[in-house]
């Protein structure tokens, strides 16, 4: 019997009701992600809830599964307080159970690195015995041996960055571990949707990353949309496209700065640094906000792109993308940069399938993994864009998949605005319907981001889970420091250029 069969199968922005999940015993449910991860399945995402009047957790399963562009869906029931760890046979869960763990008082057993993620207080305490641990303070792995020493970094940094603590343990100048703490960021946004949406949904949702604005507020929207059984008009569709890849320009043209800023070679950083604004006033152009804020709604969009503003839109695209080619030939052509760029921070293929790695970090690796293209919704069942892959995982291979990407984002651009479609923006949106599930996936610029939303029987969001593309990769960069130099750590860090909010939520 196929695994899949056992599963609710689920398009990318389609609701089904929750009922029609499968809940499967412990063994079936550790079988089937297991056999559907070996055939090539994506954890998207993994979860607790504690449906109403119940004692037990509730955990979901949502699998990816590339080949067939479909998403599938299964639960399983656990009423005591501890459950067999999948992480040793399936790494790619290791964080979603060390997740699950901190949010429900669940006990992995057997999972080699169990510490808190967030350092939240549990959902599931009682009359608030559950305390929420210090964030920061946890039991740091340390390595033993002659010359050994440990490096502290953060949690605050110089520079206005948000909070995180790197702690490396070295034997001279070579990493042999990098161990990395979040959660100063927690904002506990998953728990204030609950009950929603209202009126401040929407802006948790264009915060939630506040660099991917577009990304999640999109993933949200479609979700929404699903579960109101509402066509959005294909304009609208198509400036939400251009909306998103307009993000993707302007940071990773921003990434490509900044890595040639950190080994010293300035005029591709000081370019790009001005480049990345002016792909974020072409943003600001088409709603007034450079984040894109206030733009991708439930049902469409806000603001409409009139023809004089899609000209101007095009010619700064044109301007801006000579700019940037120049700028970034200039980065390849340099040889002490490009020394510095190739086999540092080398993560293997192997090692980013069994952790799940997402977005350019994957493709850098040989993994051809898009949303866009996997699973593709809204304009992206239209346009096609062509995957960007390299095959040596390391600095390079992440920078040069960036510039890939950037030319092909501008050619979707333009090849959007020059044959934009007429007709509405925006269509009535209607009451959400009960007791349904959907799960929404977007290509985001930093890698896939997945939604899921659960409604109950009044069509309010009982559950909603949020996967930041950071959340999946953050175990990708302390991977990719093994046995490099620790002056090397600002260079691979920006490489991968992860969110510490998003991470956190």
């Amino acid at each position: 019997m196929s695994e899949t069969l056992r599963m609710l199968t689920l398009h990318n922005g389609g609701a089904r009701p929750v009922q029609e999940v499968p809940t499967l015993d412990w063994q079936q449910f550790r079988s089937v992600i297991l056999n559907s991860v070996a055939s090539g399945a994506h954890v998207a995402a993994m979860f607790g809830h504690v449906p109403d009047g119940k004692d037990c957790v509730e955990i979901f399963a949502v699998l990816a599964d590339r080949e067939s562009g479909q998403i599938h869906v299964a639960k399983s029931t656990i009423s005591e307080n501890a459950y067999p760890s999948l992480t040793i046979d399936c790494p790619q869960v290791h964080l979603f159970e060390r997740e699950i763990a901190e949010q429900y008082e669940l006990l992995p057993e057997g999972h080699p690195w169990l510490k808190p993620v967030r350092f939240v207080k549990s959902h599931r305490s009682n009359h608030g015995t559950s305390k929420r641990p210090l964030i920061g303070v946890t039991d740091f792995y340390r390595v033993e041996g002659e010359e050994v020493h440990e490096v502290a970094v953060g949690p605050v940094h110089a520079g206005v960055i948000e909070p995180g603590h790197f702690r490396f343990q070295c034997h001279g100048e070579q990493v042999f571990h990098l161990e990395i703490s979040l959660g100063y960021q927690h904002r506990g946004v998953e728990s204030k949707l609950m009950g929603g949406p209202n009126k401040r949904t929407i802006h948790y949702m264009e915060t939630l990353s506040g660099d991917a604005t577009v990304g999640h507020t999109t993933a949200y929207c479609q979700s929404i949309e699903a579960l109101a059984g509402c066509k959005v008009p294909a304009r609208a569709q198509v400036l939400r496209g251009v909306a998103l890849e307009l993000e993707r320009l302007a940071n990773h043209t921003g990434d490509l700065g900044a890595l040639s800023g950190d080994v010293g070679f300035l005029p591709t950083a000081s370019y790009c640094g001005r480049l990345r604004g002016d792909f974020l006033n072409m943003t600001a152009l088409l709603c007034g906000s450079r984040l894109g804020r206030a733009l991708v709604r439930p049902g469409g969009i806000v603001y409409d792109l009139d023809e004089s503003r899609a000209k101007e839109l095009l010619n700064r695209l044109e301007t801006t993308m000579r700019d940037v080619t120049n700028a970034v030939d200039l980065l390849w052509n340099s040889s002490s940069t490009m020394s510095r760029f190739e086999e540092t921070g080398k993560l293997s293929l192997e090692t980013c399938e069994q952790l799940g790695i997402v977005g350019p970090a994957a493709r850098a690796c040989g993994l051809e993994c898009d949303v866009r293209n996997d699973f593709p919704a809204g304009i992206f069942r239209m346009s096609h864009i062509p995957v960007s892959t390299a095959v040596t995982g390391d600095v390079f291979a992440r920078a040069y998949v960036r510039w890939l990407e950037i030319q092909r984002s501008a050619d979707f651009v333009r090849e959007q605005l020059q044959a934009l479609v007429g007709g509405t923006i925006k269509t009535t949106l209607g009451e959400l319907a009960g007791e349904k599930i959907v799960v929404s996936l977007v290509e985001g610029w930093r890698g896939q981001i997945c939604h899921v939303a659960m409604t109950d029987p009044r069509g309010h969001i009982a559950r909603y889970k949020v996967v930041d593309p950071s959340f999946y990769n953050w175990m990708g960069l302390a991977l990719a420091m093994r046995n490099q130099q620790i002056s090397d750590f600002p260079l691979c860090n920006k490489s991968f250029n992860l969110s510490y909010c998003g991470h956190d939520l």
